[in-house]
């Protein structure tokens, strides 16, 4: 079976290895001229960032970067970006890497053409028609892990560096026009990175699917994602080179986010204020507290986690999942304990606070109190 393919769902994707050489005709597809890409600090000075300046340099679309962008991007980092993308005088944002350079890449391309400041455009009730829907830059995103699955999302998590809580900014134009699915791009990923970020779309998954929410499609991409997660996250944390694997783990992030259109729950609700006070991996942190969450949503998720069980090839039930769940935690090197992570008993009260006030609350199966996420913070403790 080839591994590659054009997809119109959500967005226009080209998948397949070594299809990053479309890029020049993914900038034509999208009406750019002259791109900013948009990566992290890590990603900056890597091969893979070259060698894409390199195809975008010799398609006549020069090699402009923006590599200032921190693993919990900033109000600052954004500020940053719109400065260059304004200087530059770009016309469209590549969106480059991971979770926070995908997520802050869309942002700039966002930002650059809005008066008013980011936080305006929260994830609250119709407030992203705030925006000058016209002034928004096209967007190709990249991405180079297998996780938050952000290429095919229209949000960006952005850090308040003040406050230290995260934002969900919204608006249905941040969802890139097009993508550029490459497993190659992700065959030099540590195996902490791969581990983690493997994690992150399954904990997409698991939530969508856990969310008391009506939409069958996405429960469908949630359960299918969870299989990819379970069969091929195991054989691209032992060897990196596995381009299938590599393959299956792009596609299984991407469906996770396109899953979680249902809802997330208590996973992402407490994982947030951790990342942001802690700086911890956002995908790792989701890993250490699922245990603690499915145990505490575990009545009101029996039944459907039963039938999941049971498609997964897991025995046992919810049970069986939990088990196999902290089993393929500790086989990937997560840690068992939030307090590995850096996480200390005094942060709880002030994490419950950045908890209960998450987006991701009003997903969760079972209805979250600051009461019951203390208890959930001092199990994952």
């Amino acid at each position: 079976m080839s591994l590659t393919a054009n997809w119109s769902y959500p967005t226009a994707i080209k998948f397949g290895a070594g299809r990053i050489g479309e890029l020049p005709a993914a900038c034509a597809q999208a009406g750019i001229k002259r791109p900013l890409l948009v990566t992290d600090r890590g990603l900056a000075g890597l091969p893979i960032t070259a060698r894409t300046l390199d195809i975008l340099e010799a398609a006549g679309l020069g090699r402009a970067l923006f590599g200032e962008v921190d693993p919990n991007p900033n109000e600052k980092n954004l500020d940053a970006g719109v400065a260059a993308y304004k200087a530059g005088g770009h016309d469209g944002v590549i969106a480059f890497g991971g979770g926070s350079g995908l997520d802050l890449g869309k942002m700039v391309a966002f930002m650059a053409g809005q008066t008013r400041p980011v936080w305006d455009f929260e994830d609250i009730g119709d407030w992203w028609t705030r925006a000058d829907a016209d002034a928004i830059a096209p967007i190709i995103a990249v991405p180079t892990t297998a996780g938050t699955g952000s290429e095919v999302g229209r949000a960006s998590v952005i850090t308040n560096s003040e406050t230290h809580a995260k934002k969900i900014i919204f608006h249905p134009k941040v969802l890139p026009s097009v993508v550029i699915c490459d497993p190659e791009l992700t065959v030099g990923m540590p195996k902490f990175i791969t581990a983690g970020t493997g994690l992150d779309a399954f904990a997409h998954c698991v939530e969508a699917f856990s969310s008391p929410f009506y939409h069958p499609m996405s429960q469908g991409i949630a359960l299918e994602g969870m299989r990819l997660v379970k069969e091929y996250l195991p054989r691209a944390y032992a060897d990196g080179a596995d381009l299938e694997a590599r393959a299956q783990m792009m596609s299984a992030a991407a469906m996770g986010a396109t899953a979680f259109q249902k809802g997330l729950g208590a996973i992402h609700a407490m994982s947030h204020p951790i990342g942001a006070h802690f700086n911890t991996h956002h995908g790792t942190t989701n890993a250490v507290c699922m245990p603690a969450v499915l145990a505490f949503n575990g009545p009101a998720i029996a039944e459907r986690f039963a039938a999941a069980a049971a498609y997964l090839g897991i025995a046992g039930g919810l049970d069986g999942f939990r088990a196999f769940v902290q089993e393929f935690n500790d086989s990937l090197g997560i840690p068992r304990k939030l307090s590995e992570l850096g996480v200390t008993e005094e942060s709880i009260p002030e994490l419950v606070k950045g908890a209960i006030i998450d987006p991701s609350c009003g997903g969760n199966p079972v209805a979250l109190t600051e009461e019951n996420l203390t208890a959930l913070f001092h199990a994952a403790l």
